[in-house]
């Protein structure tokens, strides 16, 4: 029997960004087409049979975007986005992470599940100008994309709109053996979407730009490249993609409505391969998809469109015919069992704008709102109490771990949500369960992916404990000594600093 083709987006419609009244359609960029950039992988410093070595830096520059002026931008070890970076399950992973910018940053490891709070790369673990710091961890997760990005609060969508963000490919050795596209850059293509605004001299303005509910642009860059062209050269094509926009939602389908498989999402493969014709990625979610070109000939074109407008064009060359055959079964998802007495963990979203609130509180960097046992299963329940006909969709992120989607307002997720996840989007009005289990102690963000309303206060933070051990202290940030780190880096007194999120704070009558 055929396998069933899902040809919605899943999402409610009243609740896409298209409704927003400051959104900012997609345009195609007045520019020529580019090849598509493909960052190149990450070289370790060494390895050996049991351990890798990797040094990463943060570091500005400029890019050639569009013609004309260069575009002052930051990346990971080039001037725009990141190399990427590959770590083999099982493998102690040594990092040093330097800063070569002019102010403060941190190196958030979305998706690892690696040590809180300071590993993890959250706000509790700055970097300072021209500073070197050496971390490490071995990963016992399943294989995944996943994406390091910058998370100084309250100057992460900033710093993540100035370029701060790259792929980080976790990988096994299940997933290698699987028949599936392998060889990156050739037909295993990494695709990071985000959306930016030019300004005078092909220059980005975030202040100029800045809107509490997601900074947007009419202009979508992938991988960094506008008007992006890739020559296919194989049948299939392994495609990951990562929304790394601050706010823009990306409604993805093919010309001719192509129908792909979706064979992972965040954290691990799915358990089952899902057929699509529509896919939507809300801020942070990755999705792993395998397109199949049998149908196309040498000189033919497919476009991928975000609603109505082409984002990458692929030309086809010749190609070898592949047979292989994606398998029915990806992966076992072993589901954590549930102690009945563990009482069900209540989140709420809510508010936009400068309003915005995680359980009717805006963050504090020395608050912890929630404590979980290590080891420990339970459910979330998580509530966007945005109203259904006005409100938008949260993206909805916890650090330090893979959660399971077990319902979206008491039915089954979505047909492409049964893999291990770290963000689920929740539409206004509807309650997500989660089933969330910590494996290592530390303190954890939660939190709105809308980075500028993690920034505007959407988020907490919950410390993981050893049952039997007493609870371990943190040294964790403070605002007054980051706002301070900051003002000084930029040579202005406190007083006179802006950054994204302040705003939040201020209108409300609220301290950072």
């Amino acid at each position: 029997m055929a396998a069933k083709v899902y040809n919605d987006y899943f999402f409610d419609e009243p609740a896409f960004n298209t409704h927003d009244g400051g959104y900012v359609p997609l345009e195609v960029a007045d520019a020529p087409v580019s090849p598509l950039a493909i960052p190149p992988l990450l070289k370790p410093d060494k390895q050996t049979d049991t351990d890798i070595w990797y040094t990463v830096t943060a570091q500005a520059g400029e890019t050639q975007i569009l013609p004309g002026a260069k575009t002052k931008t930051w990346g990971y070890n080039t001037s725009l986005l990141g190399q990427t970076i590959v770590y083999p399950v099982g493998k102690h992973i040594h990092v040093t992470l330097q800063n070569h910018l002019s102010e403060l940053t941190t190196f958030h490891w979305h998706g690892l599940i690696v040590s809180g709070p300071y590993v993890d790369g959250g706000c509790h673990a700055p970097v300072y100008p021209g500073e070197s710091k050496q971390i490490d961890f071995t990963l016992d997760q399943p294989a995944a994309t996943t994406w390091l990005h910058a998370h100084p609060c309250p100057s992460t969508a900033e710093q993540v709109w100035h370029g701060l963000a790259t792929m980080v490919l976790v990988t096994d050795q299940h997933i290698n053996d699987l028949p599936l596209p392998h060889n990156y850059g050739v037909d295993d293509i990494p695709l990071v979407l985000q959306d930016r605004r030019f300004h005078e001299n092909n220059q980005w303005d975030y202040h100029a730009d800045y809107d509490p509910d997601g900074v947007q642009g009419p202009t979508a860059l992938i991988n960094g490249t506008v008007n992006p062209v890739f020559d296919v050269t194989t049948q299939k094509l392994r495609l990951r993609i990562l929304d790394g926009a601050n706010r823009r939602e990306w409604r993805l389908h093919f010309s001719d409505d192509l129908s792909f498989t979706q064979i992972a999402s965040d954290s691990s493969l799915l358990p089952e391969p899902v057929q699509l014709t529509h896919l939507m990625l809300t801020c942070a979610e990755r999705a792993e998809i395998v397109v199949d070109f049998a149908g196309y000939h040498d000189g033919q074109t497919v476009t991928l469109f975000s609603d109505d407008v082409p984002i990458v064009t692929f030309k086809i060359h010749a190609f070898a015919a592949d047979n292989t055959t994606i398998p029915d079964h990806l992966l076992d998802i072993q589901r954590p069992t549930v102690d009945p007495s563990t009482p069900v963990r209540k989140i709420t979203m809510s508010g936009m704008d400068e309003s915005v609130m995680m359980d009717n509180k805006k963050f504090s960097m020395q608050r912890i709102d929630a404590t979980q046992p290590v080891g420990e299963a339970q459910y979330w329940d998580i509530t966007n109490t945005n109203d259904m006909d006005s409100g938008m969709v949260h993206p909805f992120h916890v650090h330090g771990t893979a959660f399971l989607v077990i319902s979206r307002n008491g039915h089954d997720p979505y047909p492409n949500e049964h893999g291990y996840k770290d963000t689920i989007g929740v539409n206004p009005g509807e309650t997500v369960r989660l089933l969330v289990r910590f494996d290592l102690p530390g303190v954890y963000m939660y939190h709105c992916h809308i980075i500028e309303h993690e920034d505007g206060g959407m988020m907490a933070q919950i410390q993981t404990y050893e049952k039997g051990k007493p609870m371990p202290k943190y040294k964790l940030m403070d605002m007054d000594t980051l706002m301070n780190a900051f003002a000084k880096e930029r040579g202005i007194k406190p007083e006179d600093l802006w950054m994204a999120g302040m705003d939040s704070y201020r209108k409300m009558g609220m301290k950072m």
